[in-house]
């Protein structure tokens, strides 16, 4: 048995996730609150393994609770997305739900959760699985890492750059690169990180010593002289 625990500042929320989830047996719910105080309070009493959490709520929010859960805690974030930039470089859901939360999204999240190992070390990096909260013009997306091709700095922000369009991240370069796998990100510059797997081919650079990564979608990055010989290394020394 899932020991769960539902944290939502509204009745009616907390009771239409809990018809939808007794409808999966392994689910057994423990407790409910309705604030982040409070749901602390049974996160220290109980053996809970996983948390349903909205995040707009009073005082303490959804987002500032995930940040001091236990790491091996899982954590599923139940969101009506709003206006949300979300920096989830600082946490690793997962997974997001959209109120109303449809039944078909919530057994696949439960799926997911099911085929994750039990037990575990506390992962370094974050699974190309990891969804992020990305905002495209007027919609609200959940992009998987998988579906990222590249990291660009822009002031305090990075640009991100996916199969769905370009969007914003409220996150440093420098803070994005160490949650990322080395051996599927590459750091390309002080202003890039680019994924190995989109390098299409490699030219000569504009300055003497470097290179130019040329993408699948037609960007072209230029990789710094200091980068250069990290990326022949990661394409076995061309």
């Amino acid at each position: 048995m899932i020991k769960t625990l539902i944290v939502d500042d509204e009745r009616l929320a907390r009771a239409e996730l809990k018809r939808l989830l007794a409808a999966h047996p392994h689910i057994e719910i423990c407790a409910e609150a309705a604030s982040s105080d409070e749901a602390k309070q049974f996160l220290a009493e109980l053996p809970i393994d996983l948390v349903f959490l909205d995040i707009q709520m009073p005082g303490t929010s959804g987002l500032e609770l995930a940040a001091q859960l236990n790491p091996q805690l899982q954590f599923v974030f139940c969101t009506a997305f709003d206006s949300y930039a979300l920096d989830a470089f600082e946490l690793n859901a997962l997974d997001y739900l959209v109120k109303p939360i449809d039944p078909e999204r919530l057994c696949k999240t439960l799926h997911r959760l099911v085929d994750k190992p039990v037990h575990q070390d506390v992962i370094n990096y974050l699974p190309e699985t990891h969804g992020l909260l990305l905002k495209f013009g007027d919609c609200n997306r959940i992009v998987r890492l998988s579906e990222i091709n590249r990291f660009e700095s822009v002031g305090n922000h990075s640009a991100v750059y996916t199969s769905h369009g370009k969007s914003f991240l409220h996150s440093s370069l420098s803070k994005i690169e160490q949650r990322l796998d080395p051996q599927q990100f590459f750091r390309a510059s002080r202003a890039d990180i680019v994924r190995v797997s989109a390098i299409k081919e490699l030219e000569a650079g504009l300055t003497p010593g470097s290179m130019l990564a040329m993408l699948h979608d037609g960007q072209a990055i230029e990789v710094s002289r200091r980068q250069v010989q990290v990326l022949r290394t990661l394409f076995g020394g061309i």
